[in-house]
This record gives structure tokens, sequence and C-alpha cells, in this order.
């Protein structure tokens, strides 16, 4: 049976989340500009499950229309009750970059306490390279969550100020390797004599994911 938009539309419309969620996967056989209209709807579906699946295809279906994009992303970060869905609103808003965000993001991070939100959060304001970041990801940088911490300091390195250096050197003697693997890229992007430093430190590291990966960015 081949794939129309009256086909999925059926699906998208039925009772069943089942089919809803058949039909959102089948939207990506369709042209995004059909596609995009068609999934609107779903982004304040009663299942949490098709809110999340159709939020995750806005990182592509978002650029038929960002303004559009943009209002039903916001509305599902400040508003739906799931945080997965919050989280993916975060996400495909870092991917479509959109700066006018920023704010948003912002007070959502502070409201929140709930680790994932505060991690796409942060891995957003990275893709989005708005310098008012920063301060931002420098107080992130005391998150108590490991899983933040390494997205804050990835974003950092993704913003490439070099100032931003300093608050990020201290991790080079993190006892978490992954976050000194992170830092080691980072640095990458920073660039700078005291980025090169710590780089030469972490060439030395006993691990050698991070070794390699600091020995990579040196020059």
């Amino acid at each position: 049976m081949s794939i129309s938009p009256e086909s999925v539309k059926k699906l998208l419309d039925s009772a069943d989340y089942g089919d809803r969620i058949r039909g959102l996967n089948q939207l990506r056989a369709l042209p995004d500009e059909v596609a995009f209209v068609l999934i609107q709807p779903l982004v304040n579906d009663s299942n949490a499950r098709v809110r999340y699946a159709a939020i995750s295809q806005f990182d592509r279906l978002g650029q038929q229309n960002e303004t559009v994009a943009w209002e039903l992303l916001r509305d599902r970060l400040r508003n739906d009750p799931e945080i997965d869905v919050k989280s993916a609103a975060a996400d495909a808003i870092g991917t479509l970059k959109l700066p006018e965000a920023f704010e948003e993001l912002q007070q959502t991070y502070f409201q929140t306490q709930e680790w994932l939100l505060q991690m796409s959060i942060i891995a957003t304001l990275g893709e989005l390279g708005d310098p008012r970041g920063l301060e931002l990801l420098k107080a992130s940088l005391s998150n108590e969550n490991e899983m933040v911490l390494t997205a804050a300091i990835g974003a950092i390195g993704e913003l490439g100020d070099p100032q931003a250096v300093e608050w990020i050197a201290p991790f080079a003697a993190h006892p978490d390797w992954q976050i000194r693997y992170r830092l080691a890229q980072a640095l990458g992007h920073l660039k700078g004599t005291q980025a090169q430093a710590i780089l030469q430190q972490l060439a030395q590291d006993p691990l050698e994911q991070v070794s390699q990966e600091a020995r990579s960015h040196l020059t």
C-alpha cells in the first residue's frame, strides 16, 4: 500500500495512539512541506509518546516555517508535563538554531531541577552559538550531575571564547575520564597558549582515549 498525504492523515487522526505513531513514522516518506502541516496538531496530542515523536521531527521539519516551529516548541518547552518532551523541544531548538529562544532556555534551566532537561538546554546553547550563553554555561559548571557538566564543557568549547579556558581548566584532573575527554575536545575549539598547555597535560593522560584526543588538537 502506497503512502500518501491522505493515508497518513487518516492514521494521524486515529483514536489509536499506535496508529498515530505509525502515521508520524510515515511522514518521513512525504515531502517536508506536506509533513510539516500534518504534524503540527500532534505536538499537542493527549499521548506523551506521540508528542515526543512529533517534536523529535521538528529538527528537520521546522525549517519549513521557523516562526511557527518556534511558537510550537516554546509552548512545549513551557507547558508540557513530560520532561522528555520538554527536552526534545530544547533539542529541536538547538538544531534549528533559533536565537530568539535564548531567554526562554535560560529561564527554564533555572526553573527546573530535572537533569535531562538541563542537559538538553546546555547542549542547545552550544548549538546556538550565542555568546549570551557563556555566563549560564559558566554557572552550569557547578552542576552536580556529571551529564550536565559534560554537556556544559562541550558547549563552552562550541562557543569558542578563549576566556572560558580558565573556567574549564580544573577539570583536567577530574576523576571521570569522559569529562577529561570532553575537555580535550573543547580545548581544541578554544585554541590559545593556555589551551595548548592543558592539552599537553591531557596528552599524558593514562587513558588512551583521552590522551589520543588531546594529541589530535596539539599544534
